[in-house]
């Protein structure tokens, strides 16, 4: 499959092929940082109802890949996919230095920089690649894209469908299996047959397994964190209040409200508030906010009450996400999620993944209640060649993009070994 590239706008940087991206970024704040950092990002203000990137839109670092029409698992075809993808480094002479960096669910394609035109938040790995770092551009040509069914760049709900008008509620589901196959045919454009290795957390993770599984001889390396080889009940269960907050916000319009003055931000903000709640612990919110009052507010108060400090900050995360996501786009990845099962069609878990040759390390965090560890033990278990690896962290699930150092000396570890 060609991929062919193009420019978007006249602001737009020419493209930079394999040999030639550029390398390093600038350090900026993690998005999940811990303490009083999360307050700290400025956010470029959308000029629409939605947070999603449009055509038009400053690139920032992103460049562009059209991959023509997708054959989907569940049925149908997506017409003229475009994906949106960033790279660090140089493409070595002999195509074996490449590692793809898998985003979770708000990610996207910037995982180290500022934010600014084209970006509306700071890198979400900023820690993880940089010159020496645990990924050095220097040794190896990193490259991130945004997942299919995003918002920043690649085709979503909110992107052109062929009659001119927003895809919307006709956007088709899509798994996790689609949206690797798309990477792959991404890599194929871009001359890269091999993975070095592929790392990734949370949903990031789901498509690092699946990875390993569909393409065994071209993955070397695969790296897991806090993440599963297949849905839980649990996490399913977990999401299904958040995809009704946001489909039974009027505002939304059955998923048709790109041309509208409202925006769903009521029921997007109710969904990340769910969804944050499970990224953390319930001993780091109650050491830090404890019963404490927002700032200039009471709570106890009859008629217009304030808000608790941990209220407060879940409205501050609620309204973050608001200005740089798509809904549609979240309810997209969200399903998408909710269908991950390396074992689907391929006789069950342990035999999917007896097909995996890459040297893995799995990696979960301790206090994580959404991804808890058994669930690493189970994969660990399961695959022919793997190391285990754990994340010590008061803050749950999001230790994997918060414990910078734990996480940094597990990857610079699994880099470091030799396939075999």
């Amino acid at each position: 499959m060609t991929v062919t590239h193009r420019k978007q706008s006249t602001r737009r940087p020419r493209f930079a092929t394999a040999g030639t991206g550029q390398t390093g970024g600038a350090a900026a704040t993690p998005d999940h940082a811990a303490t009083s950092r999360v307050d700290d990002h400025t956010t470029c203000e959308p000029r629409r109802p939605d947070g999603a990137w449009r055509d038009g839109d400053p690139v920032g670092r992103r460049q562009f890949a059209d991959i023509g029409e997708v054959e989907l698992e569940r049925g149908g075809v997506l017409p003229d996919v475009r994906i949106a993808y960033e790279t660090w480094g140089r493409l070595n002479d002999a195509g074996d230095n490449v590692i793809l960096v898998e985003h979770a669910l708000t990610g996207d394609s910037h995982v180290i920089g500022e934010a600014g035109d084209g970006h509306a938040s700071p890198g979400w790995w900023n820690a993880l690649v940089g010159a020496g770092g645990p990924v050095d551009p220097e040794q190896w040509f990193v490259i991130a894209s945004n997942v299919l069914g995003g918002c920043q760049g690649s085709t979503g709900p909110a992107s052109k469908a062929p009659d001119g008008l927003p895809w919307g509620s006709r956007f088709p589901y899509v798994t996790v299996r689609d949206q690797v196959a798309v990477e792959r045919r991404l890599l194929d454009g871009l001359g890269i047959r091999r993975l070095a290795a592929v790392v990734g957390g949370s949903m990031g993770g789901m498509r690092a397994v699946e990875w390993a599984v569909t393409y065994p001889d071209d993955v070397d390396r695969c790296i897991v964190l806090a993440s599963t080889a297949y849905a839980t009940a649990d996490q399913i269960a977990w999401c299904q209040p958040q995809l009704l907050a946001i489909r039974n916000d009027p505002d939304f319009a059955g998923g048709d409200y790109y041309d509208g003055h409202a925006r769903p931000d009521t029921g997007l903000g109710l969904a990340r508030r769910i969804a944050h709640i499970t990224y953390r612990t319930e001993t780091e919110l109650g050491e830090r906010f404890g019963r404490q009052a927002q700032l200039g507010e009471d709570p106890l108060r009859a008629g217009d009450r304030g808000r608790f400090a941990v209220e407060s900050y879940l409205d501050h995360h609620a309204g973050k996400l608001a200005r740089r996501f798509d809904a549609n786009s979240y309810v997209v990845l969200t399903e998408a999620m909710n269908s991950h099962d390396v074992g689907r069609d391929r006789g069950g878990l342990e035999v999917a993944l007896e097909l995996v040759r890459a040297d893995c390390t799995i990696v979960s965090v301790d206090t994580d209640r959404l991804y808890p560890p058994r669930l690493s033990d189970e994969l660990h278990a399961a695959l022919p060649g793997s190391r285990r690896a754990h994340i010590t962290s008061e803050f749950g699930h999001d230790g994997f993009l918060i414990e910078e150092d734990q996480v940094g000396r597990i990857v610079r570890d699994a880099l470091e070994r030799r396939r075999g």
